[in-house]
């Protein structure tokens, strides 16, 4: 949320200042205007300096994806930031949490919501409170598990909570009234449910996506599955991991619906429809992936388990980094030349195996080599790969097109740290229902060795001038909640 909150606030001509546990790497992806800092809910010591001054502050934290008690989490991280905020002289806090009726029995990550939003309102700020039901857009967890259960069995085994009542909201939605939020008078705390005009259950929010995305599913009935079974399935077929799953399944007992119109009294916003948004979210998916990227969200949690890749969206991501001592620009230079009669700087004949059988399926081959040695452009062809995005010293991301059950993208990152550079490699692959995924995990074991010695190849052929240092091949994958 924060990552598309914050080309809006850019906009509009706000001075941002945004905290991170690690800075440095939003400091690439912002403005002139806007700061970042460090800050952890965590480190109480560490937040009077990410809030010196200001006026009003956005508090998106969650650590459901924690593996330690997640609410005692939530709860200690919410007591820092209030007390943080009372010693700074923050004005207001806006914060989004979830819908459902507290006087009914709320299952622990709702509970643990509203509990969240109580203590932020024992700051001496005021308190705009949102309380939502399904966010449709990639990186809502609700949305994301709908997508993926479509999208990879053409048979779905329903519980009982595929029948409770959401009334689902499109992101750009939210986002109009996190904004609108900075003109209210400075009053009194308020809370404000916010939804879109429909009320639909998740089995219909599914059967809304198989259709825009033209796709057939049956879906049986079921009287049994109990939360924990649900969660370890999710765990399986969806991008969850099943401890996050079970707590979310938990929740999904309980409608999440709007209960009054109070938004409506202050806020310019009418939100679209779920059909409207569904549409909106598939449109807008490429941009989405590229504006938030899969490694920029930090749980305030764990790191989550690995094998097999990190699960962003739809797509599995796996990705590692080296430190070289060298500039951005001859750091790049390697990356410029990959493929054609260069190669790809470990395992070239695995690669050329690999175009062979793809000429036997009816795909390009790698025969089609490169237009320029060293020259790029965006539309270039690669071998059996074409440019997506090039952007000189920075960034080259290309997208396969060689026969795959699936979309795949190799991407290329090169991040200037004073005279050190962090050059990143990262493997993306959205598969295609159950054959995309067989796929993925049967050629897992490969990839790791082929990648791994193509990035430390890479690095060793960066200009003589610069040595490389500090190798830490190990995979990162640090910033997946």
């Amino acid at each position: 949320m924060g990552g598309r909150l914050l080309p809006l606030l850019e906009g509009l001509g706000y001075p941002v200042r945004c905290m991170s546990r690690n800075p440095e790497r939003l400091k690439q992806d912002v403005t002139g205007s806007t700061e970042a800092v460090f800050g952890d809910v965590t480190e109480p010591a560490s937040l009077d300096a990410a809030l010196m001054g200001v006026h009003t502050a956005y508090y998106f934290i969650h650590s459901m994806g924690a593996q330690e008690d997640f609410v005692e989490l939530d709860r200690v991280a919410a007591e820092n930031f209030a007390n943080a905020c009372t010693r700074q002289g923050v004005v207001r806090i806006i914060y989004l949490g979830g819908l459902g009726n507290p006087d009914q029995r709320l299952s622990q990550h709702l509970r643990s919501r509203q509990e969240c939003a109580n203590i932020l309102r024992t700051s001496a700020a005021s308190v705009v409170e949102f309380r939502a039901s399904i966010i449709i857009g990639s990186g809502s967890l609700s949305f994301e598990m709908i997508r993926a259960l479509v999208q990879r069995l053409p048979v779905m085994i329903c519980p009982k909570w595929v029948n409770v009542l959401a009334q689902p909201i499109a992101i750009e939605d939210v986002l109009a009234y996190l904004t609108e939020a900075l003109d209210l008078p400075e009053a009194e705390s308020l809370v404000f449910e916010i939804g879109g005009p429909d009320r639909v259950s998740y089995g219909q929010l599914m059967k809304i996506y198989a259709k825009q995305r033209g796709l057939r599913r049956l879906m049986i009935p079921v009287p049994f599955l109990t939360p924990y079974l649900s969660s370890l399935w999710l765990g399986l077929v969806t991008p969850l991991y099943a401890r996050v799953g079970r707590k979310l399944v938990e929740s999904l007992r309980n409608p999440t619906l709007v209960s009054n119109n109070l938004a409506d009294r202050y806020f310019q916003v009418r939100p679209r429809s779920t059909q409207e948004a569904v549409a909106r979210a598939l449109v807008c998916e490429e941009q989405e992936f590229a504006v938030t990227r899969w490694s920029d969200a930090f749980s305030s949690g764990s790191t989550p388990k690995r094998w097999g890749g990190v699960r962003f969206g739809s797509r599995l991501v796996d990705s590692r980094t080296q430190v070289v001592n060298a500039s951005a620009e001859n750091a790049f230079k390697p990356i410029q030349c990959i493929g054609g009669k260069t190669g790809w700087y470990y395992g070239t004949w695995l690669w050329q195996i690999r175009g062979f059988m793809d000429l036997l399926v009816g795909g390009v081959g790698v025969r089609r080599g490169r237009r320029h040695a060293e020259q790029i452009r965006v539309g270039d062809v690669i071998d059996f790969w074409r440019v997506e995005k090039f952007e000189p010293n920075r960034l080259l991301r290309l997208k396969a097109e060689m026969k795959v059950p699936g979309r795949a993208w190799l991407e290329f990152e090169v991040a200037q740290d004073g005279g050190k550079c962090t050059v990143r490699q990262t493997a993306i692959f959205d598969p295609m229902g159950i054959f995309g995924l067989a796929y993925w995990y049967a050629l897992y074991p490969l990839h790791q060795f082929v990648f791994a010695g193509m990035l430390r190849n890479l690095c060793a052929a960066i200009p003589k001038d610069h040595e490389t240092v500090a190798a830490e091949m190990m995979p990162d994958v640090s910033g997946v909640q």
